[in-house]
């Protein structure tokens, strides 16, 4: 029986290019921008299968966490492991860590395939071809990537120059090209024998620890350390900070693809797309007779080529040609699709004046274990949230120094503690918590619950929390 390859998916981000949706503390791998599902939840689709792939294993950040388990939940998926970076360090410490601990799950034979959780790709007959190209590769010691067909000369992805054929059916690397104008991309286009850098990759863990250890030996030497030292919290693996934060910071293509003699490219004539600009999403989405790609409560009239979204309120747009109109629940984009690789640029402008940088971090809605809650209105000491608790779910036990909460329940049953008393509040009754008051709300139903808060006092700030029992390790 053929070994089953362990997929690793990197699921970390910035979250600038696709904003106002996506944003530093929800990437566009957590958001639905295409049908029903997000990023994150269609690649840990593309791995559910038994007869091809083990347990994912994911690598994240603090920040993230939740939000990756919370969405595995919703996919019925079972993790092998949710590694956690302490600090930013790319793709090739990542890359490191993850081996080192995918050696202790699954054997220091295993063979890995490294995967973004932000890609949109078709896993029809001829991806899972490629993927079997590249595990028969890999076996052969080979350091594997995939290289997408291109379907025009873009100036946004990184090129592979294909080689020889190999008798796996891949091709030797001749070389990696950065990102090109668009003078060059159009040139090695028409010369043929170019492939898109889709950043997968597929290793043997034999040949991948060999090759990190002749080219970037401080690198596997600190993930490993890392590994070594880190700790369980609940679901989630730590890493230790010292040991991570000593590694060099480099990509896996800096560090090892770009100077092995090893490296072989599967030539993949797949529809894939990283999504990483409002006009790639336009692309892949299905487009009307004129050529628009609508999604949410939207109206477009006498409009043209153009991707008009909305995630709030009722977005109407008319007369326009070639551009990108997103309504996200706090901010609204209107831009070119063909200048839509200057988003980031936007974004480090809002991100550098106070009364703007909070509209790059959070969403007006932020995802905790429990559940999460939406900032409905905010004012001069008092602030208005909308609570949702997953069934099953409960807060910590807590008090607030600063504000006193009113708490309404708007949809299923809340079981409320204030102080020694706990009660049951069902839709439509209410319940008062006042100012140092210890208090916990819990859903002991089968349905979501909603609720109302009212704070009202001197400082509202989430840093005003004291926890006094947390079933999720927090302090």
């Amino acid at each position: 029986m053929t070994k089953r390859i362990v997929p690793v998916i990197m699921a970390g981000g910035k979250g600038t290019r696709l904003w106002p949706l996506s944003r530093a503390t929800a990437p566009k791998q957590f958001i639905q921008l295409i049908g029903d599902k997000t990023l994150f939840q269609n690649t840990l689709a593309r791995v559910a299968d038994p007869d091809r792939y083990e347990a994912p294993v994911i690598v994240t950040n603090e920040e993230f966490r939740f939000l990756v388990a919370e969405q595995a939940r919703e996919m019925g998926v079972k993790l092998a492991a949710v590694i956690l970076e302490p600090v930013a360090r790319n793709t090739a410490p990542a890359v490191a860590a993850a081996a080192a601990a995918v050696a202790g799950l699954f054997g220091d034979d295993a063979i890995i395939q490294i995967l973004a959780s932000d890609h949109e790709i078709v896993a029809d007959a001829t991806y899972l071809d490629c993927i079997r190209i590249a595990r028969d590769t890999a076996a052969a010691g080979k350091l594997v990537t995939f290289g997408i067909t291109p379907a025009h000369a873009e100036t946004g992805y990184g090129y592979i120059e294909s080689g020889d054929t190999l008798p796996s059916g891949a091709h030797a690397v001749k070389r990696f090209v950065e990102k090109p104008n668009k003078e060059k991309a159009e040139q090695m286009l028409a010369a043929g024998g170019y492939l898109w850098n889709s950043g997968m990759f597929m290793f043997s863990l034999p040949q991948l620890t060999k090759e990190f250890q002749a080219y970037a030996p401080a690198v596997m030497e600190a993930a490993t350390l890392a590994v070594e030292k880190a700790v369980r919290d609940l679901d989630f693996t730590r890493l230790d900070h010292d040991a991570f934060a000593a590694s060099p910071d480099i990509s896996i293509d800096y560090a090892i693809m770009e100077k092995t003699k090893n490296a072989a490219v599967v030539p993949s004539p797949i529809v894939w797309s990283d999504l990483g600009s409002w006009d790639s999403v336009w692309k892949l989405g299905k487009n009307d007779e004129d050529g628009n790609v609508v999604e949410g409560n939207v109206t477009v009239m006498n409009t043209r080529n153009s991707l008009v979204m909305s995630h709030h309120g009722h977005l109407a747009v008319q007369g326009m040609d070639n551009i990108a109109v997103i309504a996200s629940e706090d901010a609204v984009y209107v831009g070119r699709l063909d200048e839509a690789q200057e988003v980031g640029k936007l974004v480090k402008h809002l991100a550098a004046k106070s009364a703007t940088s909070n509209l790059t971090q959070t969403h007006p809605t932020s995802y905790r274990p429990w559940g999460g809650y939406t900032s409905v209105l905010n004012g001069d000491r008092f602030q208005v949230k909308r609570l949702f608790v997953l069934p099953g779910k409960k807060l910590s036990l807590q008090k607030h120094h600063h504000r006193s909460e009113h708490w309404i329940c708007v949809k299923g049953t809340a079981e409320v503690t204030v102080g020694d008393k706990v009660q049951t509040l069902r839709e439509n009754e209410s319940v008062y918590i006042p100012q140092g008051e210890v208090h916990r709300l819990a859903n002991p139903g089968k349905i979501l619950l909603e609720m109302i808060e009212v704070q009202t006092g001197s400082y509202l700030g989430e840093d005003d929390i004291i926890r006094i029992v947390d079933e999720f390790g927090r302090s």
